[in-house]
């Protein structure tokens, strides 16, 4: 269904607000609009919500305008009122204090860039307080000259940055449970995020080193009480992989590995070793604990994939989500963030009906390999229940699964590499709330 353009006139706060605006007519069940509803008319010049007040004929000063404020700060801090933002989901394992996860509150931010400070964290021994004039990397094996770098020496080096995404291949695998947790989008989904990463091009250090005929593989270990060891492709190695140095313009923070860590674009985030101090190059992988007894894939016939390296194409609508209700009949916007382990991402189509029906998203202008996406669609809700959903399409062509396929092709008992299409169910009231279709 198209949509028209015509003039309307609207009453608003007393006075009559005219304006050359959109008739926005659906383009898919429950009241879903084109991708360029929000570029032709407003939500407020909709008639969708009022987000205009009527002004007093006199307005006092509040009272931060009538003394001057603090000064300056060596660092900054994010504004008291937005204190309730911070890393969710928190949890480590039984008898541990730092062997676990926390996760980003994806529901509250906006961009494809995650601050340092509400980057998720992954920790298998908690994190080593480590000091940087002490702290080598060795580049061992087969190699020609085996090479040990210093972190100054590290500095001097030729640096890349790039805009990507980290995600932890148990993102999502709480809902591989039976019924649908009841838990916010971030703490479903939050072992994501998206930095600048700055690092050193590993292949230029492997040239250095000067790799052997007989390589193929690199053992990229940490140096943090778990010794966490991964087995890595060499052509990944020499392709876009980084030894990272900096995070969003600053010196990586300790959770994400200071002072330098191991950064594979698109693979899953457990093969970015953090606190990294060795590098062995070898002809097999090691299959070390930390590739055979975890981030594998139980199959139904009892066998187990090893090595599914790149994560898969994925989305997932933040707003609305759990914990962020609606306000009334009206027209909202739909926002979430896609990637793709194999590149960039094409295209999102959104559903307001369950998937009965579905529309083209709005991706934002900036859309890079192996990075998060922005994603937008109008939805003039008419206050009845209704189930969104989004479905991410990469360059390659590989399509979002449904859970119903994707849970067709694993054993019980499988965890890693979920990446269906979530549902949100918004109840009569506003309420958001996680639904299986």
């Amino acid at each position: 269904m198209s949509e028209h353009d015509t003039t309307v006139t609207q009453e608003h706060s007393g006075g009559k607000l005219r304006a050359g605006i959109t008739e926005l007519l659906p383009a898919a069940g429950n009241g879903l609009l084109g991708r360029r509803s929000f570029v032709k008319a407003g939500l407020g010049a909709a008639g969708g919500i009022a987000l205009m007040q009527a002004v007093p004929a006199s307005a006092a000063r509040p009272g931060h305008m009538r003394s001057p404020g603090p000064g300056m700060s060596e660092y900054g801090s994010p504004a008291p009122a937005e204190a309730n933002v911070k890393r969710i989901g928190i949890g480590s394992q039984r008898g541990t204090t730092g062997s676990g996860a926390s996760r980003s509150p994806l529901e509250h931010l906006h961009g494809i860039v995650t601050p340092s400070g509400l980057h998720f964290e992954r920790h298998h021994a908690g994190v080593p307080e480590i000091d940087p004039a002490s702290h080598n990397i060795l580049i061992h094996g087969l190699v020609k000259r085996p090479l040990l770098f210093t972190m100054d020496a590290l500095a001097r080096y030729p640096i890349v940055s790039r805009l990507q995404f980290l995600e932890c291949s148990g993102n999502s695998g709480t809902l591989l449970a039976a019924d649908p947790p009841q838990l916010s989008c971030g703490e479903l989904h939050g072992l994501v995020s998206g930095s600048e990463w700055g690092g050193v091009p590993l292949a230029v250090l492997l040239d250095e080193a000067g790799v052997l005929p007989a390589a193929r593989w690199l053992i990229a270990e940490g140096a943090d009480a778990s010794v966490m060891s991964r087995s890595v492709p060499l052509a990944k190695g020499m392709d876009d992989a980084i030894v990272a140095l900096y995070q969003n313009g600053e010196r990586l923070r300790p959770e994400n590995g200071y002072p330098a860590r191991l950064f594979l674009p698109g693979w899953e985030g457990n093969m970015s070793v953090k606190w990294l101090r060795r590098i062995n190059v070898t002809a097999q992988p090691a299959m070390t604990k930390d590739e055979t007894s975890k981030y594998s894939d139980l199959q139904p016939d009892g066998s187990s994939l090893l090595f599914t390296f790149p994560m898969a194409v994925k989305s997932v609508i933040t707003s609305p989500s759990p914990g962020l209700a609606m306000q009334g009949p009206g027209l909202y916007q739909i926002a979430g963030i896609a990637w793709s382990g194999n590149g960039r991402i094409r295209r999102v189509d959104v559903s307001a009906d369950g998937g009965k029906s579905w529309v083209q998203a709005a991706l934002d202008d900036l859309v890079l390999p192996k990075s998060l996406t922005r994603f937008t669609s109008a939805w003039r809700w008419d206050g009845s229940p209704g189930v969104l959903l989004s479905r991410a399409v990469d360059e390659t062509g590989a399509v979002q699964p449904t859970r119903k396929s994707l849970m067709s092709n694993r054993a019980a008992g499988a965890f890693y590499h979920y990446n269906a299409i979530q549902a949100w169910r918004v109840g009569e009231a506003g309420k958001v709330n996680n639904v299986y279709v």
